[in-house]
């Protein structure tokens, strides 16, 4: 099949979060079963290494219609892990000092992106039968074929599938964007319309052929208003196109036995080399050695990630005789809670505000045991990651943590879960971690067990491919 893969940002070139890894590995996964798949990205100029700039070559550029204009778009191509890759250029969108989003144009500015794919494909020797748009930056890509395409003699029969990666980030802006900034006839208005705004999130979903999240958990949940942040009633009006299918991880990239950047090499067969992580992590982050168990956090700092509970029992779990390491950023409660923690408990307490992709690692292959409280998680791939280097994770049992973790009260067991928002559920799920791990024997057998969990691509690459095939049924 012929897949073109929209995103808004994929690893290694352009990232700032779990969306970057999907697009980067599934694309890779879906090449690797025999399919030409393709991936379409911005070309961030201050964001984009160098290194990637010099494997690209020039194809080609257009005009793209926006609002009451055309703005320029050129476009490149490079070959990345055996995909294609193909980059959109315009400065003046796409030139920009600090990070990917959060600008005061990033509705203009995706909305170009958008109906730049959909140009590109009239002028490209490259027909997708697939496209598969990728949240909110990229959801007018159905919405514009649906409105201007769809009977345009290069694009015809395409079909669409929307991905849901976080609900809560929707596209939502006011209703005076929809001709100037958007370039979206009156007609049109009632389909990008949701509680007295533009939704572009909503647009996707009605007009997309299939809607899928990044978890089957995280599926059932965003019909719950608890989860859904208002979209809910879209939503259950296309209940019958809607499913979850479970993300992976790069299993190449994310491999303790061949990592360059941890201090040890190990397997499951062989774990003295994550005793030396364990060792090597204490010395970087100034901790002193011993054998208490190390429970590692590495996330944004907001509320939904669980911080709130986290807070309340923080001086709770130093009690119970553990080591914290935490590297994220974010609210600037979180950040400077964790700074007094880190002052208050000096030989207990390890924090790094940012994000440092190298002592992620490090974390990940030396702590123990990983926390993971999230009020909502769509998936996750932190708990992934951390079962991949014998790092313990301890989760609320919600979204893709519940479909990926198996609690130690099974005979099968991969982790620590919990399920109620609450702070004393988490502190017993932490407990019943910390008395397992004294005991050697069995823990030895629980951390060959999470290494041994299979979550590459491939797994998941197979539902997305019989998704596809189910909306292109081949001869």
């Amino acid at each position: 099949m012929r897949i073109l893969y929209a995103a808004s940002e994929a690893q290694p070139v352009a990232a700032s979060g779990g969306l970057a890894d999907v697009a980067g590995s599934l694309p890779k996964a879906l090449a690797e079963e025999g399919h030409e798949a393709a991936v379409v990205l911005p070309l961030y100029v201050n964001t984009i290494a160098q290194k990637w700039r010099e494997q690209m070559t020039y194809v080609t550029n257009f005009y793209v219609p926006v609002g009451w204009r055309s703005q320029y778009c050129g476009l490149f191509t490079a070959n990345i892990n055996g995909v294609t890759y193909y980059f959109l250029d315009n400065e003046y969108y796409f030139k920009r000092d600090y990070g990917l989003y959060g600008y005061y144009d990033d509705a203009e500015r995706y909305a170009f992106f958008s109906r730049a794919v959909l140009e590109m494909l009239t002028v490209i020797d490259f027909k997708p039968q697939v496209i598969n748009s990728n949240d909110w930056q990229c959801a007018l890509i159905p919405v514009y074929y649906h409105m201007f395409y769809e009977h345009h003699h290069k694009l015809w029969g395409i079909k669409h599938v929307f991905t849901i990666h976080n609900i809560q980030y929707q596209g939502r802006y006011g209703m005076e964007l929809l001709e100037q900034v958007l370039g979206i006839p009156r007609h049109f208005a009632s389909l990008m319309e949701y509680d007295r705004d533009i939704n572009f999130m909503k647009a996707a979903i009605e007009v997309a052929d299939k809607v899928t999240t990044v978890s089957p958990t995280y599926a059932r949940e965003i019909f719950d208003p608890w989860f859904s942040h208002g979209l809910d009633r879209a939503l259950k009006d296309k209940a019958y196109k809607t499913c979850g299918f479970l993300n992976g991880i790069d299993t190449d990239m994310y491999n303790p036995q061949t990592d360059p950047v941890i201090p040890a090499n190990f397997s499951a067969s062989r774990r003295s080399g994550k005793k030396v992580c364990k060792e090597k992590l204490l010395e970087e982050v100034g901790l002193p050695q011993g054998d208490e168990p190390v429970l590692g956090m590495i996330s944004r700092l907001v509320e939904h990630k669980g911080f709130d509970l986290v807070k309340y029992v923080f001086d709770d779990i130093i009690n119970l005789g553990f080591k914290v390491i935490i590297l994220g950023s974010g609210e600037p409660q979180y950040e400077q809670f964790f700074n007094e923690m880190r002052w208050r408990y000096p030989d207990k307490v390890a924090f790094t505000c940012g994000y440092v992709p190298d002592l992620a690692k490090r974390i990940y292959a030396g702590a123990d045991m990983f926390l993971m409280p999230s009020k909502s998680e769509p998936c996750g791939l932190a708990q992934m990651i951390s079962l991949r280097y014998g790092t313990i994770p301890i989760v609320r049992s919600t979204g893709g943590l519940a479909d990926s973790i198996i609690d130690c009260g099974n005979e099968n067991g991969t982790g620590y879960t919990f399920q109620s928002y609450n702070a004393h559920d988490m502190l017993g799920a932490i407990n019943r971690a910390k008395d397992h791990y004294w005991d050697k024997k069995e823990w030895n057998k629980l951390i060959v067990r999470a290494m041994k969990a299979d979550f590459s691509w491939s797994q998941s690459a197979k539902l997305y491919i019989g998704l596809y095939r189910e909306l292109c049924p081949e001869d």
